[in-house]
């Protein structure tokens, strides 16, 4: 073959590429709007995932954080968006499950204002007591909890919370007697844990592992149906005696409804490859948290499952955000 026929056939492969490599170049980026402050779990894993999927989707995806009102305002923003195709959301146990009983009224329709994509992660809840506790395994907690006078305190990220309610459901199920003290998140909670100030809390591993792991807080159990893998050692209530309280705060991606079948079949495709990629999973890993993957049909099943088991609850225990 002739050097003449290598650089026709060369040509004309790059006259054929060069319509996509332009239409790559010319995508207008994609804002992944996300609930919660900058710097969070949530905005952690927004941003690995985000930048997996941009690879995958040819173009660049920009993280915007509009916390506030347990996601309404992130929520609304979405549900109003008139650029389809270029919007993603971080929507959760809040967004699409508890919300709907803990507000009167909601800016936004979480059945028919979103579109899903897929369940992004799930975030195991442990049981962990502060420094004070004289208490080193689950039976010796709930003996110290038996014989305290006054109801004991557990904290929690904010009223409504994946960990509210699952405190909720721990007390029901175990029958102690609890007092619910809420925190404006995950963070100052943790450190009144280990300053003294409450004694415990079922709060998310992604949260709380690094400060079992520096022996600054202890794990007594694990809220999940089977143990957790950075926490091997740590039985699952069930194990311990105290059944049916299985919670996790998790999260899942969706778009506005306006989005198109074929974007939205884009933006499927490119979450499985970044939920399957390495980058992602030791992200996961370093933040003890377990991908979920899987189709729309399973997630949009499984927040409605969640939102009628959490409601009952909410209900039951007049819990209300407004």
């Amino acid at each position: 073959m002739n050097r003449s026929h290598l650089t026709r056939r060369a040509l004309a492969a790059l006259a054929l590429a060069a319509p996509l490599f332009a239409l790559a170049q010319d995508a207008k980026p994609i804002e992944w709007v996300v609930g919660y402050p900058a710097g969070g779990g949530s905005d952690a894993v927004a941003r690995v995932v985000a930048e997996q999927m941009a690879k995958t989707l040819g173009t660049n995806i920009i993280v915007n954080n509009k916390p506030g009102a347990a996601t309404n305002i992130a929520a609304e923003y979405v549900a109003k968006s008139k650029a389809p195709g270029q919007v993603l959301f971080t929507a959760d146990f809040a967004t699409l499950a508890a919300n709907t009983s803990l507000f009167a009224k909601l800016p936004y329709d979480p059945d028919n204002d979103f579109v899903p994509v897929g369940l992004l992660a799930r975030f195991p809840l442990v049981l962990v007591v502060g420094p004070a506790v004289p208490a080193t395994n689950f039976k010796e907690f709930v003996a110290w909890a038996k014989a305290s006078k006054d109801p004991v305190n557990y904290a929690s990220s904010g009223i409504g919370s994946p960990q509210h309610l699952a405190g909720e459901l721990f007390a029901q199920k175990s029958g102690l007697k609890l007092q619910h003290v809420p925190y404006r998140g995950g963070a100052p909670a943790v450190q009144d844990l280990i300053g003294g100030q409450v004694p415990f809390a079922l709060m998310d591993s992604a949260t709380v592992v690094q400060h079992v792991q520096s022996g600054k807080l202890r794990a007594l159990g694990v809220a999940s149906a089977s143990r957790v893998k950075v926490l091997p050692d740590i039985p699952t209530l069930a194990e311990q005696g105290v059944l049916g309280v299985e919670a996790f705060a998790w999260q899942g991606v969706v778009a506005p409804a306006n989005t198109s079948p074929d974007q939205v079949a884009a933006f499927v495709k490119a979450l499985r490859s970044a939920l399957d990629s390495e980058p992602v999973k030791a992200r996961y890993q370093a933040l003890a948290i377990e991908a979920v993957p899987g189709s729309p049909q399973q997630m949009s099943e499984f927040a409605k499952a969640e939102r009628s088991r959490w409601g009952a609850l909410i209900k039951a225990a007049n819990i209300k955000l407004d």
